[in-house]
């Protein structure tokens, strides 16, 4: 009995400190990957997910996040609060060396976490390094206990401040601007789209947003709750939420195998794409691993045999693929590991051998019941299966004929590619135009040594609607391919983009700013995610910031990018100024387009990144798909500029 009451303790003694860490603010990027926007917004991740670790061991059901008027951030939970006791080894308080110690925490001590999320430990004391200031607050065996912190450092000992009923910790964190140079500014979407992904994937728990920078029409801080019942099935309808259904129900399932939970839901719809997004301990693992392993075998298997014994294969004269089962497949894996293995370029790969059988067995499992319980459901599922593999057979010779054109196979490039005399791909860029009008001027505006320019015909066709081998057969997207030098498909994965013979490092989408600009922009994007994923993955996508205004008075004259800077130009240069809107590229001179978007000493590039996979589906989804209320919504929403047509 005293054995078990020691596994369920949370005390000082739980609390292991692994190494010093002295060198964090040194070498910040070991720890939260960039000191850019994404590694500012990971320090609210490390914070949150020891809340998430407590709600997770069954301790913690509410959390509070709240961006403060004065851009510090505060978490809050009513977990157990973070022990104060004297710490036996390093003869401090517990929460000192929770604090400022590198790789303390009570998630390396199996009897406090079972398995836990975030950075294995290192988050809250990194968060700690990586700012001004900190303080925390324990609410504890009815008293409340405080700390303060400067870059990482404790200014004075735990000590009592007062007596509550309450019970948890709250963290307030201020960033140094001197480690994040780039900005200190949290992304209340940002923040909005990881804590929705948290309470998806930990179903039960409330996790509140707050910013208190910005208030509604009502005169209240703009403010959300996430909380689901229902966790992945849930978190599936709203992602799909922009798509047709083409069975009745979301299929899913929550079991334990071999003491590793797994948790999955999925759904078929009319799209031709294939969406999983997979998860160890609310991770998200973007590189995939062996439980999405587990998955495609268990689901290739499963349709397999259902699809031979029910007689609709028989006419076919091919093989069916594993790609063909998961075309138009939305689904969310989940797994929770003791102790995960990561592997892959950004660590966000699973290796844990022993995750693969009890993923497969729990999704065969899950199958087999849903397909003899829903029989009408599971022969639609079969019509889609062969469908695909038709509409494959068709994609694999458009994209061969794509293949044949590329440079390297011998082809040439197309003839509308203006290139560049450089031949290191990583010095040269390639700049996508719309247009021949603003071809022609950026042509004349570029430097010929390093920049080489592709116009695009009219609006790129939408791939988001389009099946695959009408994408490789369109003119444009085959010219994109082409004067980029990129293959589809390998050995091991049939629609990996193969980048060895990218010719160009910076891809720049230069589309006119104005609303048709940005249409284009987004579908240019749309096939980028859709069919070249790793290109922005690997951070080979850009795009250009044209400006939309030029200023001018006597010899005088400065360019704005908004109708802000527009007016702060135009009253500092007094009355009489003259002020040009460009509705377009073409109307620039080639000096003007070189002097304001092409020039590398002077240009903004926005490089395009994906912080969450599941989000950037969903807004792509919505965007470029059929349903017009929330595309009209979130255009209203997010661009300034844009007027919306009725």
């Amino acid at each position: 009995m005293s054995e078990e009451v020691n596994k369920n303790s949370y005390s000082a003694d739980s609390i292991q400190a692994l190494e010093g860490m002295e060198h964090v603010r040194m070498r910040p990027s070991m720890y939260i990957g960039d000191v850019g926007v994404r590694g500012l917004h990971h320090l609210v991740y490390e914070v949150v997910d020891n809340s998430i670790d407590e709600a997770m061991g069954g301790h913690c059901d509410t959390i509070g996040v709240t961006i403060n008027e004065d851009g510090s951030v505060t978490v809050e939970d009513n977990g157990r609060g973070i022990p104060v006791d004297m710490h036996k080894k390093e003869g401090v308080s517990a929460l000192e060396v929770v604090m400022t110690k590198i790789g303390a925490g009570g998630k390396f001590d199996k009897d406090s976490y079972k398995v836990s999320g975030g950075l294995h430990g290192v988050g809250v004391s990194v968060v700690n390094a990586l700012s001004n200031h900190m303080r925390s607050t324990v609410y504890r065996d009815g008293k409340i206990y405080e700390q303060e912190y400067e870059k990482g450092k404790s200014v004075y000992p735990v000590k009592q401040i007062g007596e509550t009923t309450k019970r948890g910790t709250t963290q307030t964190f201020y960033p140094d601007n001197t480690i994040f140079t780039q900005t200190t500014e949290f992304s209340y979407d940002t923040l909005a789209a990881r804590m929705r992904e948290l309470s998806f994937l930990n179903k039960g728990i409330t996790v509140t947003l707050t910013d208190k920078r910005e208030k509604n029409d009502k005169g209240e801080f703009v403010s959300e709750i996430f909380h689901s019942d229902e966790g992945l099935k849930e978190y599936i309808r709203f992602l799909d939420g922009n798509r047709e259904p083409i069975i009745s129900h979301v299929i899913s399932m929550e079991s334990e195998k071999g003491e590793i939970p797994v948790e999955v839901a999925l759904i078929y719809n009319t799209s031709y794409t294939e969406n999983i997004f997979s998860y160890v301990n609310n991770i998200n693992t973007h590189e995939g691993g062996t439980h999405l392993s587990g998955f495609r075998r268990g689901l290739t298997n499963t349709l397999k045999k259902y699809a031979d014994s029910s007689g609709l294969l028989d006419k076919l004269k091919f093989e069916i693929s594993g790609d063909d089962f998961r075309e138009g497949l939305t689904a969310i894996i989940s797994v929770k590991v003791q102790e995960p293995q990561f592997e892959g370029q950004t660590k966000t790969k699973l290796g844990n051998r022993e995750v693969v059988a009890p993923v497969s067995q729990a999704v065969s499992e899950m199958l087999e019941n849903y397909l003899e319980e829903n029989p009408n459901d599971a022969r639609v599922i079969v019509q889609k299966v062969i469908l695909a593999a038709q509409a494959r057979h068709a994609a694999k010779k458009a994209r061969e004929m794509v293949q044949r054109k590329t440079v390297m196979g011998g082809g040439g490039l197309p003839g509308k590619l203006s290139d560049c005399s450089e031949q290191d791909p990583a010095k040269c860029e390639v700049f996508l135009v719309e247009g021949d009008s603003a071809g022609g001027t950026a042509k004349q505006g570029r430097d010929r040594a390093f920049q080489a320019i592709l116009p695009l015909r009219g609006k790129i066709l939408n791939v988001e609607k389009a099946m695959h081998h009408k994408v490789f057969e369109n003119e444009e997207i085959r010219n994109i391919f082409t004067a980029l030098g990129v293959t589809i498909g390998t050995a091991e994965d049939s629609k990996a983009l193969n980048l060895e013979k990218l010719r160009y490092h910076k891809v720049v989408i230069m589309c006119d700013a104005d609303v048709d600009g940005s249409h284009i922009a987004t579908l240019i994007l749309t096939f980028f995610f859709r069919f070249m994923k790793e290109l922005i993955e690997n951070g080979h996508v850009y795009i250009a910031t044209p400006p939309l205004y030029l200023v001018k008075k006597g010899t005088k004259k400065e360019y704005a990018w908004t109708d802000a800077q527009r007016d702060a130009i135009t009253e500092k240069m007094g009355g009489g100024s003259a002020i040009q809107r460009y509705k377009g590229l073409g109307e620039m001179n080639a000096e003007q387009l070189w002097d304001t978007t092409m020039d590398p000493s002077f240009r903004t590039l926005r490089q395009v990144n994906i912080d969450s996979l599941a989000e950037a589906d969903r807004i792509f989804s919505m965007l470029m798909g059929d349903e017009v209320p929330p595309r009209r919504e979130f255009i209203e929403k997010n661009a300034a500029y844009a007027k919306i047509d009725a």
